[in-house]
């Protein structure tokens, strides 16, 4: 026990201790006595029933595996239904309610657009997500595949003024979509000023025109007669025609303009769990001391690139000239949300009375919030909320009485950090088939602060998987979005979320976009998200935020919305639909393809995840096509290997033989990488491999199908075999 300190009746990592005490208590208004006598009540009080539901999950999974197992030749939907009523997976519904949450920013309940997701534990990833608030649409566009490399439109390594002219044509079409003029195009555009609040357009030979809608003009910078910036906005969004005629992109445009600068990410939620790998105190601290980098405003993180060096800190807020003449700002940087774990893990960063790992959700929660509450006193040299809230995002629930309890929690944080009522918000991921099935009680337990709720169709496919592994063989991955359950499930989560009066008070939001090199695809089906009701949906990229931002202009979400209200219909029976193959009949070949396809994902990410502590990255799928992965995605694809075995699709030989012929594949993937430790020369020794067999192999033992209790095991094996050879 010598790198812990004793704390009371606590055992606590002096590495934590140390932050805790010199970096995010002072100016909190808690001593460290005070913060240390606080944190071991509420682990005291809610350690028990952390473990008690973590128990009930185990209960109803062997009641739901049993009873697949009676009836797999005699399944009955209803007699199934009943029976999930009967053991309380299925709940009563409540009465019908609204939720009341107060003190939310307008990024959250008057605006909707883009929200990013980053891993807080890189400084310069989150300081780039939080300053994503805004983003050059010229660069977005010429920098990926939104603009075709055809006719002459390469990119290349330096300018090509073909790709150029074709970039501030789709821009000047945007423009004329969303702001209009009267009789004429952007493109024809000589020149903009303001006259008597209006903006006047000189175009065509001297001719003059304005807006169709004069009130989408908001404020400008520079002189009205000598702009460099005009200010619009459309659907709640703002962005900015940049004008510089000396500029080298405005000096060739008869405007003079430069760029259009988009409003895009309005939030990001970073994030302590998915997309981190933190398995000790060492690593919590990291990721504790970021986010109390980004709550004080003083994060910065410096790099290079090319031959130059970088510091990137948070961007200041944007100020203009109203059309009163007054001074107009406008916020910089993205609303913050942070990602606590969920109930599941423990870390070893402290130790209860008895010696044992206490929750990391509990952990997260008290430290977190204490950090944020820095924001609250104007600690920060960037204000995050304006409101006086700080937003949690809660993941992997499942059903109302774990939601319940995170709302205890909260209220028993608050007390215990001398925060008003309710000043933690709530983000409730619905992730989980027994949250999906029951979330208008879940949001009723949290509906005095809950600001967001979310569908992950990945975690949301491995639970699924996982529930329903005795039922039959799963149908192919690529087959599951097509899927009844999963279509239902989407729309569920509007629904119910438009029932409750998410509308105006709260996030309805829809998943990730995993392919961040795939824009122009992006561009065609992400709008579909605003199309099904959803007011924010996550991107990976502040370059995806800025280009999914159009689809806000394109969209008019309220107005989608009260479409939906009126026709909101109960779709739990068809989320019950379980995704067990038909005909499962699948040819050698498409059975070999399936277990290649998972086989490689797994890897390419394990390794990363076990080797080099990298808990989210783009990694090449097996056609070399970057995707972003996370322990969601991991969930998946083990699950549904485990599934197949299980089932005798395939046997574990064949799974053993796909899994060390695809490692060696993704050891070419990853031979530029210098820090890279190949797994095809030793299985034997590499602890990755291993990690990666023994999430397929022992697949079904692990709790909900999750994946963190093997990888951060394996990562700590990792860390201490490394270290020790470096001795």
């Amino acid at each position: 026990m010598k790198d812990y300190l004793s704390v009371g009746n606590l055992q606590v990592a002096s590495a934590l201790y140390k932050f805790v005490n010199t970096e995010a208590l002072p100016g909190s208004g808690l001593t460290s006595e005070q913060f240390w006598s606080s944190m071991e009540t509420l682990i005291t009080e809610f350690a028990p029933e952390n473990k008690e539901l973590l128990q009930r999950r185990e209960e109803l999974q062997t009641a739901i595996s049993q009873w697949h197992k009676e009836n797999k030749d005699n399944f009955n939907f209803e007699a199934y239904k009943t029976f999930l009523l009967d053991i309380g997976y299925l709940e009563l519904e409540v009465e019908d309610f609204e939720i009341t949450t107060q003190n939310v920013d307008e990024e959250i309940v008057l605006q909707a657009g883009p929200q990013l997701v980053v891993p807080v534990n890189n400084a310069r990833y989150a300081l780039n997500a939080a300053n994503a608030r805004w983003g050059s649409l010229y660069d977005a566009l010429y920098g990926t595949d939104a603009i075709p490399e055809e006719d002459g439109a390469e990119r290349g390594k330096g300018y090509n003024p073909v790709r150029g002219e074709k970039v501030i044509s789709f821009a000047k079409d945007f423009l004329d979509q969303v702001v209009p003029l009267v009789n004429a195009s952007h493109k024809d555009v000589e020149k903009y000023t303001i006259s008597k609040d209006q903006l006047v357009v000189v175009h065509s030979g001297g001719q003059t025109t304005e807006l169709q809608d004069a009130t989408k003009l908001v404020a400008y910078q520079g002189h009205p007669e000598d702009l460099s910036t005009i200010l619009l906005k459309n659907n709640g969004l703002h962005f900015e025609i940049q004008i510089d005629r000396d500029h080298s992109i405005g000096k060739s445009d008869q405007a003079g303009v430069k760029d259009v600068l988009m409003e895009s990410a309005l939030t990001t939620i970073m994030d302590c769990e998915d997309s981190v790998a933190a398995v000790d105190a060492e690593d919590k601290v990291e990721v504790y001391r970021n986010w109390l980098g980004l709550m004080k405003g003083d994060l910065t993180a410096t790099f290079f690139k090319g031959n130059q060096t970088l510091t990137r800190d948070l961007n200041s807020e944007r100020s203009y000239t109203s059309l009163s003449g007054d001074t107009l700002t406008l916020r910089g940087r993205s609303l913050m949300f942070v990602r606590n774990v969920g109930h599941l893990m423990t870390n070893n960063a402290v130790l209860d009375p008895n010696g044992q790992e206490v929750p990391e959700g509990i952990l997260d929660c008290m430290i977190t919030s204490l950090i944020a509450k820095h924001d609250l006193l104007k600690n920060s040299k960037r204000t995050n909320s304006t409101k006086g809230s700080i937003y949690i995002v809660k993941p992997k629930m499942h059903g109302s009485k774990e939601v319940a309890f995170s709302n205890q929690l909260f209220n028993r944080v608050e007390d215990l950090l001398g925060l008003e009522r309710n000043t933690l918000k709530i983000g409730v991921m619905d992730e989980e088939r027994r949250t999906s099935l029951n979330l208008k009680n879940c949001i009723n337990e949290v509906k005095e602060r809950v600001v967001f709720i979310n569908t992950g169709f990945l975690d949301r496919t491995g639970d699924e998987m996982h529930t329903s592994m005795e039922a039959g063989p799963m149908i192919r991955k690529s087959d599951m979005k097509s899927s009844t359950w999963l279509q239902s499930y989407e729309q569920s989560n509007v629904n119910v979320g438009l029932a409750c009066g998410l509308q105006g008070r709260a996030q309805i939001g829809k998943g990730m976009w995993a392919s961040p090199d795939l824009m122009a695809e992006m561009l065609k089906q992400k709008v579909g998200q605003l199309k099904a009701g959803a007011n924010t949906a996550w991107v990976p990229s502040p370059t995806a935020a800025t280009l999914h931002a159009l689809h806000y202009h394109q969209v008019e979400v309220p107005f989608v919305q009260n479409e939906l209200k009126k026709g909101i219909t109960d779709l739990k029976d068809s989320i019950l639909e379980i995704p067990v193959a038909a005909n499962s009949n699948w040819s050698a070949e498409e059975v070999q393809n399936e277990l290649d396809n998972n086989a490689q994902g797994i890897l390419g990410y394990v390794v990363r995840w076990v080797d080099q502590g990298v808990g989210c990255s783009k990694v090449p799928d097996i056609n070399n096509v970057g995707l972003m992965e996370d322990r969601a995605t991991l969930r998946i694809s083990s699950q549904h290997v485990a599934n197949w075995i299980h089932h005798g699709i395939c046997t574990e030989e064949q799974v053993l033989e796909t899994m060390k012929r695809m490692a060696a594949v993704v050891d070419e993937q990853n031979e530029g990488d210098p820090e890279y430790r190949p797994m095809a020369t030793d299985f034997d020794n590499s602890v990755a491999f291993q990690a990666a067999c023994e999430l397929v192999f022992k697949g079904i033992e692990q709790p909900s199908g999750y994946t963190e209790p093997i990888l951060h095991r394996r990562r700590i094996e990792a860390k201490q075999k490394f270290a020790a050879q470096t001795k």
